[in-house]
């Protein structure tokens, strides 16, 4: 996990939001259901909340890519290998 934080002068805050805006991006392999992504941004939302961050100041972008784009375990596609968790769920 990577964390980016940018000082004022580096953020962009879209109108009408505050300083404590925050946008999650995660990359990810695809295959998730819908009801999995509703329980993770809940999840993130709930989190963040208890930080201080206002639950209308979080957007989540979520990159969904195909195992045959992610290249893993000495460079193999990870379609192609096997995996020790469910990635359909």
């Amino acid at each position: 996990m990577t964390v980016d934080t940018y000082s004022e002068t580096q953020r962009i805050v879209p109108t009408g939001r505050s300083q404590r805006f925050t946008r999650v991006e995660i990359t990810m392999f695809a295959g998730r259901s819908i009801e999995a992504k509703r329980s993770l941004y809940k999840t993130i939302v709930q989190n963040l909340a208890a930080l201080g961050v206002p639950e209308l100041e979080i957007k989540i972008v979520l990159n969904e890519q195909p195992l045959e784009n992610w290249g893993v375990r000495g460079g193999l596609p990870a379609s192609e290998i096997e995996l020790s968790f469910k990635v359909d769920v």
